[in-house]
Formats: C-alpha cells, sequence, structure tokens
C-alpha cells in the first residue's frame, strides 16, 4: 500500500515497543508462531531472530511481497511462511499467536478472542493489539465502543490472564501518522500528472484531518 512505504510497522510501534512486546512472548525457543494480520510481518521477522518457527497470515497481495523481500534480506526466509488467506479462517495450533488492529477479520474483539483461545495450547500467548475508546486524548474512532479497562476484562471473560499491558504513546502515533500521510504526500510531488493523483491527494487530507 503506497502510504505505507516509510512506515518500518503496520501499527503504532517503536523499536522499544517491539522489543517489550516481543520479551513478553517469552520463552520463544522451538515453539510455533502464527500472525494473523501480519501485512508485511515485521513484528513477525524480529521475533524470528528469537528463534521460532513462524507463519503470517494476511489477506492482502500487496503486503506480503514485502514481507518476504524483507526476509530473504535477513536470512530468515527458509524459516517463515507468508501465506495469503483469510486471518478469520485460521484453523491451526499454535503456541503464539499475534493478532494486531486484525479483529475485523472474525467480526470483532470477542470473536477473534473466543476463536483464537481454543487454538492455543495451555500455557499458550496471544499478542492482541486492539484500538480502545480513550477520552483523554483524539485517538478516538466511532467503530470503538471499548475503553482500555472494558478491553481487559473482555479479555478475562474470553478466558486470557493478562501477562504485560501496554499502550501506543504519542510520540509512536505521531511518527506512524505522519509517515502514512507523508508517503501519500512524496508520492504526489514525484507524480503530479498520474492517473488517481486527485483521489491520493483526497485520503491523504481525509486521514490527516481524522
Amino acid at each position: 500500500m503506497l502510504a505505507h512505504a516509510d512506515l518500518d510497522s503496520d501499527a503504532p510501534m517503536s523499536d522499544a515497543r517491539a522489543e517489550e512486546l516481543i520479551a513478553a512472548l517469552a520463552p520463544l525457543d522451538s515453539v510455533e508462531v502464527v500472525d494473523l494480520g501480519c501485512g508485511w510481518a515485521e513484528l513477525l521477522l524480529r521475533l524470528l531472530e528469537a528463534e521460532p518457527s513462524t507463519t503470517g497470515i494476511d489477506t492482502t497481495d500487496e503486503e506480503l511481497p514485502r514481507g518476504r523481500r524483507n526476509a530473504e534480506a535477513r536470512g530468515l526466509a527458509e524459516r517463515v511462511r507468508l501465506a495469503q488467506g483469510d486471518a478469520g479462517g485460521w484453523d491451526g495450533t499454535a503456541d503464539v499467536a499475534i493478532s494486531i488492529g486484525s479483529s475485523h477479520a472474525w467480526g470483532g474483539t470477542r470473536q477473534a478472542l473466543e476463536a483464537i483461545r481454543p487454538r492455543l495450547p495451555r500455557g499458550g500467548r496471544l499478542l492482541l493489539g486492539e484500538a480502545f475508546r480513550d477520552t483523554a486524548s483524539m485517538r478516538n474512532d466511532l467503530d470503538v465502543e471499548l475503553s482500555l479497562a472494558e478491553l481487559v476484562e473482555l479479555t478475562e471473560e474470553c478466558g486470557f490472564r493478562m501477562l504485560r499491558l501496554a499502550t501506543a504513546g504519542t510520540d509512536e502515533w505521531d511518527s506512524f501518522e505522519s509517515r502514512w500521510c507523508g508517503a501519500l504526500e512524496k508520492w504526489l510531488l514525484d507524480n503530479p500528472t498520474a492517473a488517481g493523483h486527485d483521489e491520493v491527494r483526497a485520503l491523504a487530507d481525509e486521514h490527516r484531518t481524522r
């Protein structure tokens, strides 16, 4: 996707945050990891460097080739499988599952939690990334109904216990959103007469305003 060109990860996540979340999933030796809605699998590749066997599943055919190129460049191609498919239709098992911003594949957060829980063994771990309603900031979306506290309670209702809680900070959101729009702006400058120019400009304007 054009707007992702300048992003390291397809989520508002700093390098330090990624390291913290990966550490929270330990131990990772000889475990099977699946990333459901992996995008271009940046977090999955970083996690792979901690030695597990990994699988990434994503519906889009635009992001996965970037993940494969990155895996090849980092010498990880033989240890990761990136497959196009519907994350909501995953029927395998794993020791560690990752779902960051992809619960819509199951129809919502509760549905995702209820679908993934039976596919993890006792002691298995889930790294869940979700938006939440936050009245103290601008990070609000009309489609987001749960507060952070309600989100935590929901995970417990669905059979999980929380090992670690982290929220993306303002600096991470600033970096993510500005680079998202910035990639579009660079394309507009480089392609002033290209087909779709007006549509890309409208997308950048709408996203920045929101």
